[in-house]
């Protein structure tokens, strides 16, 4: 889609710092992006500015009311890209920090019951129930994803729903296989059988794809690290609906409205994913004519999902005279291979040669990729297919098909040894 407006993808790539070069190790393909995407050099300008400044809010002075403005425009930008019905924005130390927080206070101010799950979920969300829910005198319930597609859906969870689950969390998209999971679909199913649970999504991996749309989910928490949305590392987002917020949670006594935040937050956080925003909302802008930014954005979206679907079946199918992985002996691809769920991302193995030595050659041919190990971050995936490891091979939209050229050439000439 993105060649549909003559020069974009040359304005896209200038606004992301180190788009085609390390500054450790020189030029390469960045196909790393599920580890952490590519920072918008708006956001390195917007850190250095606010990490400048020695202000603190909430003070009797100008420079404090502007850092409380800062904070309280970004909310709002939140509010537009969230598409948020309510609720309030919160930052933290990192998008699992606060799955602990929001998963912890769910499980402590109910009661028995059942905290439900999936096979599917990061450790981020499962270690967080897999704590607290026996705390609270809960059992920690998994639905088992499809391993032939890598992901779960609303049909999965059907069996396992009782009326006294009082929580229940889903991941919007999963990091090792890049399948996404019908977020709407899933927690309408919890609604009909258990309807005052409290629901926490994890749209940590989703997020750099776009097309977050809280108001069509009937959720009450939302989490993503805006490091893997083209902000930087440092602090971690949620969204928590009215009711998810006046749980009794973590914070400091007598404190007026009874923040979640603890302590004072980095204005910078906030600012920069402002940046991302209006990054968002300036790529929307090139899609539609119209005057609403909710509109734009999610014309970013959608143009995002094409373009990565365009690089994803070039990497699958092939480009130019190079063969794709699906043609390539030997190679299996987690979640098959033309599978609609996909986000962006494409998980292999390579009968024969170890996940460790393909990302090494990878490495020396310049292309950046990742080893999923089947350990505590993957082996809930990668244990049930067999698999010790997997090359994983994560993309965002201001990858190239040139940069996909590159990497199956180099490719097919591991595979041929």
């Amino acid at each position: 889609m993105f060649d549909t407006v003559p020069g974009l993808m040359d304005q896209i790539r200038a606004r992301f710092a180190h788009v085609d070069s390390c500054p450790f190790t020189g030029e390469r393909v960045f196909f790393e992006n599920a580890g952490g995407a590519l920072t918008l050099n708006s956001v390195v300008e917007t850190s250095a500015k606010f990490a400048a400044i020695p202000d603190n809010q909430g003070r009797a002075n100008g420079a404090a009311a502007a850092l409380m403005d800062v904070i309280a425009k970004a909310r709002g930008d939140m509010a537009t890209f969230f598409n948020a019905p309510g609720g309030q924005f919160i930052v933290g130390e990192s998008g699992t920090e606060l799955l602990f927080r929001l998963i912890g206070a769910a499980c402590l101010g109910t009661g028995a019951g059942r905290v439900l799950g999936s096979t599917l979920e990061h450790p981020a969300s499962r270690s967080a129930a897999n704590r607290y829910a026996p705390l609270s005198g809960k059992a920690h319930v998994l639905v088992a994803h499809d391993d032939a597609t890598g992901s779960v859906d609303a049909a999965a969870y059907v069996p396992d729903l009782t009326p006294d689950t009082q929580v229940a969390t889903i991941l919007h998209t999963s990091p090792v296989t890049g399948m996404g999971v019908d977020i709407a679909a899933i927690a309408a199913e919890i609604r009909k059988v258990a309807p005052e649970a409290y629901i926490i999504v994890d749209g940590i991996q989703h997020a750099a794809h776009g097309r977050i749309d809280l108001s069509a989910c009937d959720i009450d928490g939302y989490v993503i690290s805006p490091y893997k949305a083209f902000s930087r590392h440092g602090y971690g987002l949620a969204w928590l609906s009215d009711r998810l917020a006046a749980l009794p949670h973590d914070g400091l006594m007598n404190a007026p409205g009874a923040p979640w935040e603890l302590g004072t937050r980095d204005t910078g956080a906030y600012a920069t994913f402002s940046d991302v925003v209006a990054y968002f909302d300036w790529l929307g802008g090139n899609f539609t004519d119209s005057d609403e930014r909710r509109t734009r954005i999610e014309a970013a979206g959608r143009a995002i999902h094409a373009h990565e679907a365009r690089l994803t079946e070039a990497m699958l199918h092939g480009t130019g005279n190079l063969p794709g992985l699906a043609q390539i002996e030997g190679i299996s691809v987690l979640g098959g291979i033309d599978n609609p769920r996909r986000e962006g991302l494409v998980s292999f193995a390579l009968a024969g040669v170890p996940a460790v030595d393909i990302v090494e050659k990878l490495n020396a041919a310049g292309i950046r990729t990742h080893t999923r190990k089947a350990d505590h971050y993957s082996g809930n995936i990668l244990d049930p297919l067999g698999l010790d490891g997997c090359v994983r091979v994560s993309l965002c939209h201001y990858n190239t098909e040139e940069e996909v050229a590159r990497f199956l050439a180099a490719m097919r000439d591991i595979a041929a040894g």
